[in-house]
């Protein structure tokens, strides 16, 4: 069941001391305060501004505000995040976040390094997650969601709040009369997410009143399902590779069953050149592996934001066309 912003915040237990990305939101906005009661002087406010929207200046506001009441160090970051030719702003964002995060958490400027950041997604954003997942015919890495903990750029990266719904968390402020900005994004229907708040939730709560629940639930078990399905894959690449070169051997790969085969290059890929095929790319490679029956045939192919081509026995993977 989903559980309070209290009940979340007891069973958190990280290291000290304690990053809070703060956006100046209601969520956030909950979260630092949580924190600051629970650790006084451990835990440092952390925001980024995308300087994307105008009320980037309100919501920089807001978080000073916030920081200063609640006797909270604030660390902020500009960053221009603009997003790329084919690349989407979302994306762009996100990565852009997570870099001026992290560069925050080791601020050369102050003697405190972080080595734990809290992050204030809860139950609806991991709804939400999950039905995009589901909306793009993800496997079951995408249906695990967000997860509450991981590692990156040498952080420890937590979720608390993730079995806290949304509604939950405006009650437990305006139970302290804290307040937060609201974003003004959060109703432009261009967004999916937006999309999915406004007109799936509500249904969905109408005809599953537990499915924040069963939701979270599903996700787990996908998570367990890909862990699964990694450690297979370990198990295969190792059993394939070439030893000399490092790359697939044809032969080997062709002695897997193909979802084992899917699974181990979709890996391979991942792991070694963090790229990821699509639906269709990943089965036509596997096509063409089928059909290397003879010397002379060729593999020349696009797979994920490379290409894999056939050389000799085995194949290898390139960044660009040669």
């Amino acid at each position: 069941m989903t559980i309070s912003v209290d009940e979340a915040l007891d069973r958190f237990q990280p290291a000290m001391p304690l990053g809070v990305a703060l956006s100046g939101g209601a969520d956030s906005s909950a979260l630092l305060a949580g924190c600051a009661q629970r650790w006084p002087g451990q835990v440092i406010a952390l925001h980024v501004n995308h300087g994307l929207q105008a009320a980037a200046v309100q919501f920089e506001a807001a978080c000073q505000t916030l920081c200063s009441s609640l006797n909270v160090p604030l660390r902020l970051a500009r960053v221009d995040a603009g997003h790329a030719p084919g690349q989407s702003p979302e994306d762009a964002a996100r990565i852009a976040r997570y870099t001026a995060l992290a560069s925050l958490a080791g601020d050369a400027t102050s003697e405190e390094h972080i080595g734990h950041i809290a992050l204030a997604q809860h139950a609806d954003d991991q709804v939400e997650t999950l039905l995009l997942a589901l909306s793009r015919g993800a496997g079951p890495a995408g249906l695990a969601a967000m997860p509450p903990h991981w590692e990156r750029m040498g952080l420890h990266w937590h979720r608390p709040l993730l079995g806290v719904a949304a509604a939950d968390i405006r009650d437990w402020l305006r139970a302290r009369s804290i307040s937060w900005v609201e974003d003004p994004t959060n109703a432009d229907p261009s967004f999916t997410r937006n999309r999915i708040r406004a007109d799936l939730l509500p249904p969905l709560e109408a005809c599953f009143p537990h499915f924040r629940d069963t939701f979270a639930r599903a996700a787990q078990h996908s998570a367990a399902a890909s862990a699964l399905l990694d450690e297979l894959a370990e198990i295969d690449v190792l059993l394939v590779l070439d030893l000399a070169t490092g790359a697939p051997q044809i032969q080997a790969l062709q002695a897997l069953r193909t979802p084992r085969q899917a699974n181990a290059l979709r890996y391979w890929l991942k792991t070694r050149f963090a790229t990821t095929p699509n639906t269709a790319q990943l089965q036509a490679l596997i096509n063409q592996i089928a059909a290397c029956t003879t010397r002379g045939h060729d593999i020349d192919i696009r797979v994920g934001n490379g290409f894999i081509r056939r050389e000799g026995p085995v194949l290898r993977w390139y960044n660009s066309k040669l």
